[in-house]
This record gives structure tokens, sequence and C-alpha cells, in this order.
């Protein structure tokens, strides 16, 4: 199957939405057999030295039918920024 597309939403700490839409990943749409792995790296601005994101891949089977597979919430942090558990 192909990694056709991914949806971010992404929220600073300040509450500042960014959303993002395109095709693939890092320039990239990466077919995988079963069993296999696809590993990238990315980045985000962010005005806040924290915020959170989430979103989803859309996906392309063989015989060219689509679905989404939902990515829950995890969080940005700046390794450099002193933090607050609440």
């Amino acid at each position: 199957m192909k990694l056709r597309a991914r949806y971010w939403k992404i929220t600073d700490a300040c509450g500042h939405v960014h959303e993002v839409r395109g095709p693939g990943v890092v320039g990239e749409q990466p077919v995988l057999k079963p069993g296999e792995t696809f590993q990238y790296t990315s980045g985000t601005p962010l005005g806040a030295p924290s915020g959170i994101m989430f979103g989803n891949y859309e996906m392309e089977t063989d015989g060219g039918e689509t679905f989404e597979v939902d990515i829950p919430a995890f969080s940005l942090d700046c390794p450099h920024a002193m933090r607050m558990l609440h």
C-alpha cells in the first residue's frame, strides 16, 4: 500500500493553530509491503516552546481503495525549555 497524503493539526502552548496537508511525507510517497515500515524525521516551527499535534495519513491499497489512518495526539517539547507538570 502507498502513503498518499498527510494531514496535521498543530497547536502551540499559546493556542495558535496551524494545519498542514499535502502529498506523502518529507517529499516521498512510500510504498509498503505487509510487515514493512517507513521511518522519517520532520519538524514544524512553533511560536512557543511546546505544543501538541495529531492528524492522519491517507493510504491507498494496491487495488486503488483509499482509507485514513488516524495518528493520536502527541506532545512537541523543546528539550531546552523548563518543564512543568500539570
